[in-house]
């Protein structure tokens, strides 16, 4: 017994600093960050191409109340940032504010606050139920990939156009090709794409795998690159765009006014809820289901291999009780998008503490500068936007690399030619789960087919043996 005991003693001292990481306080594992400072915080703004001209656009056509979306958006920022622990953004409901706009006369606040209620009540009943888990489960891969090339590319075309055109957002169209030079030329928007370029490159991290031959000048490109990424290169570009606002209108100074708008609680009627909910709601549901849930779980297992997979039926719920909450007070109606994560972990967010930080930045704007902030996005550079844009969009099309057989590319292509002509997810969804479906039943007919060939000629071997 006394011959064990040291035995038992070094083991246990050998196993006690294991033990000691796995019992660390909870607050230390789950909310520490997983990148520097200035990363994360560039990280924060890379979602803001989408962000801002959705948001812009409902404000100048539908009198959404910018104070109180900003404010609302900020409080998700905060509280989804410390409950998944990574970046999870908070965008705007694509289809709901595009026929918002486009539809005559436009949707007013209370049937766009309507649409995005009945979203959200489809999709908490589907996280609570379990049903979205099951959901995500049983769905075919390259399927969601088909969905995720779609939206990627479609986020990278709208980018060029921003780019490459002035831009009508209240007629939601482009207008004349942009000019080369001036404050929103297009000297601007490439020189902000070089920048970030230079110092993100192609968003890919070293693996540290090196042979000891090129050891050394591995070595030195990875800490180039290390002090490279971590110039917060997206923020510097962002916060460009903001001075510029007020150069080119010197006038936004006057019109600021400081103090939020005064929240309140929507007046709703019967008929607000029937066009909210055939005209918006029933168009977004697909997509949210897809983009905002199914889309973004597997996203994040892409990014972040080493942490626990998110669960579709928490963020299911999550968007919610966000738009359950917000949409009563006239908040837009909001989601999680996998470009909005592609965007932030693009430009170094690498955790839940970026985007609350994004949260703070949009809380303190809503309280400070209210309604009134619509001056300053009213005249940041589009160009900026379209940049920032891209990367998010190829960011998100490039998760679809990891297709290696040529039946899952052929299926992950159909799925997304269909939804980019046919300007809809679901009808690709569709699509692609009925292409995937009839090539497996195709294999299965082959295999049965086969199989039977096989016995029928084992049959036919064994009586021509037995004849003398």
């Amino acid at each position: 017994m006394d011959q064990s005991s040291p035995s038992s003693s070094s083991t246990t001292a050998a196993t006690t600093p294991l033990l000691l990481h796995q019992q660390q306080p909870w607050r230390r594992r789950h909310f520490q960050m997983k990148n520097n400072l200035s990363s994360e915080i560039s990280g924060a703004v890379g979602d803001l191409g989408t962000f801002i001209p959705i948001v812009l656009t409902l404000t100048l056509v539908s009198h959404l109340d910018l104070s109180t979306t900003l404010i609302f958006t900020a409080f998700y920022n905060i509280i989804t940032g410390l409950l998944f622990q990574i970046p999870m953004p908070v965008q705007p409901m694509k289809s709901i504010a595009a026929v918002a706009v486009s539809e005559t006369p436009h949707l007013t606040t209370s049937q766009i606050a309507t649409a995005g209620a009945s979203t959200a009540a489809v999709l908490l009943l589907l996280g609570v139920t379990g049903l979205m888990s099951t959901l995500y489960r049983i769905l075919p891969l390259p399927v969601v990939r088909g969905v995720q090339l779609s939206q990627g590319l479609s986020f990278a075309f709208s980018a060029i156009k921003y780019i490459r055109y002035n831009q009508d957002f209240v007629a939601s169209k482009s207008t004349t090709p942009r000019a080369w030079l001036g404050l929103d030329g297009l000297v601007l928007a490439l020189s902000s794409l070089l920048f970030l370029v230079i110092f993100t490159g192609s968003g890919d991290h070293n693996d540290g795998n090196e042979s000891d031959d090129d050891e050394h000048p591995r070595r030195r490109n990875s800490k180039r690159s290390r002090i490279m990424g971590s110039i917060p290169s997206a923020l510097i570009v962002f916060l460009l765009g903001l001075v510029l606002c007020f150069i080119r209108d010197p006038s936004i100074f006057g019109d600021l006014k400081f103090g939020p708008s005064k929240i309140g609680v929507l007046s709703i009627t019967w008929n607000d809820w029937k066009v909210g909910f055939l005209k918006g709601a029933v168009p977004q549901i697909p997509l949210s289901v897809l983009n905002s849930v199914i889309a973004v779980c597997k996203l994040s297992g892409d990014l972040f291999p080493g942490r626990t997979e998110l669960s579709a039926a928490k963020v299911s719920a999550s968007v919610g009780a966000m738009n359950l909450v917000g949409c009563w007070f006239g908040a837009m109606p909001v989601c999680h998008g996998a470009g909005g994560l592609a965007g932030q972990y693009r430009f170094g967010a690498r955790s839940g503490w970026s985007v609350v930080f994004l949260g703070i930045g949009k809380l303190l704007i809503g309280l400070v500068f209210g309604n009134s902030f619509v001056r300053i996005l009213n005249q940041f550079p589009i160009g900026i936007l379209g940049v920032l844009l891209l990367f998010a969009g190829i960011e998100l099309a490039m998760a679809s690399r990891d297709m290696n057989s040529k039946e899952e590319s052929f299926v992950m292509l159909v799925c997304a030619a269909v939804s980019l002509t046919g300007s809809s997810a679901a009808l690709g969804f569709v699509c692609g789960i009925l292409l995937f479906l009839l090539l497996k039943l195709r294999k299965m007919e082959c295999s049965g087919s086969g199989f039977s060939k096989f016995k029928f000629l084992s049959a036919v071997d064994a009586e021509t043996s037995s004849i003398p």
